[in-house]
């Protein structure tokens, strides 16, 4: 274990737990049903590490750090399992079943497109 990778992933979460709180404090200004700042976190996060290990796959690996930095980092800042669950739990224990689904659902089925899509665009920028 390097010191340097440390500083590399805390950088990078740093910046995207900062994105993540940006994207709830801007859509708790709107009254969603659903807590739609997570919904976007974790789809982006999803787009975003498939497209980046997608360009991965199709050339040079990245540098150790940049990967870090950007995947474990970043994106793990930006994307979150724990305020998803928490926010899921209390749609159930508000009586919001139907929205409670609704979340696991979307935040499930749209975080998984996202890394296909993310993965399928970067072997169409290859191609192009």
């Amino acid at each position: 274990m390097k010191m340097s990778e440390f500083l590399v992933v805390g950088m990078g979460g740093f910046l995207g737990s900062c994105l993540r709180f940006g994207f709830t404090k801007l859509a708790n200004q709107f009254s969603f049903q659903l807590p739609f700042g997570t919904l976007i976190s974790n789809v982006l996060a999803g787009l975003l590490i498939g497209f980046i290990i997608g360009i991965e796959q199709q050339s040079t690996a990245l540098n150790p750090h940049t990967k870090l930095f950007l995947t474990t980092g970043f994106l793990g800042g930006l994307s979150t399992f724990s305020t998803f669950s928490l926010e899921t739990v209390n749609l159930f224990q508000e009586g919001k079943i139907f929205l409670a689904t609704g979340n696991v659902a979307l935040n499930l089925a749209l975080s998984l497109l996202g890394v296909a899509i993310g993965m399928t665009c970067a072997k169409l920028l290859k191609k192009a």
